[in-house]
């Protein structure tokens, strides 16, 4: 299983919690799209998650910044994942983003709300925040690899399933 966070926003550690929390223990990846926003919080996920795939955010001091890159593609499940924490030009800018990358689902954060978007190259996913969701649900999602490609869920911290998506591979 693959987990997917954005937008964690912490100044000492993951601040996962309920669902979020076993999500990221139990994932064999974990994929964050950044606004880690300190150091101590990056560790934090690299100490609780078996592998962990992230890019920085615009929030994430210089440290962080210097850690990790801006944008990074992934193959996983069964799909190519391209990630991110933001683009200019919202859902248009995420699409030409995804489809420079070859990427089936696109992963993107800045906005704190759990989405998912189809277009017609691509499938963009923002997971929303698990720490600081700013009026939205705290969220994450849950990617599930089956017949090339993934069953997908965004969940809230108590468990209840949110959306619910299949993302095929190429």
């Amino acid at each position: 299983m693959i987990a997917v966070l954005s937008d964690t926003h912490s100044t000492d550690g993951h601040d996962l919690q309920g669902r979020a929390l076993d999500t990221v223990r139990e994932a064999d990846l974990v994929v964050h799209a950044g606004d880690f926003t300190t150091e101590a919080a990056v560790d934090a996920f690299y100490d609780v998650s078996d592998e962990l795939f992230a890019v920085h955010g615009n929030a994430d001091e210089p440290a962080v910044r210097d850690r990790l890159p801006g944008a990074r593609t992934l193959e996983a499940g069964g799909i190519r994942i391209a990630v991110t924490h933001r683009q200019r030009g919202g859902t248009t800018g995420l699409a030409f983003f995804g489809r420079e990358r070859g990427a089936d689902l696109v992963v993107s954060g800045h906005t704190h709300q759990p989405t998912v978007t189809e277009t017609e190259d691509v499938t963009l996913l923002n997971p929303g925040s698990h720490a600081d969701p700013r009026g939205n649900p705290a969220a994450h999602a849950e990617l599930y690899p089956e017949d090339g490609g993934v069953r997908s869920e965004i969940r809230d911290r108590g468990g209840s399933v949110l959306r619910e998506f299949r993302v095929e591979g190429r």
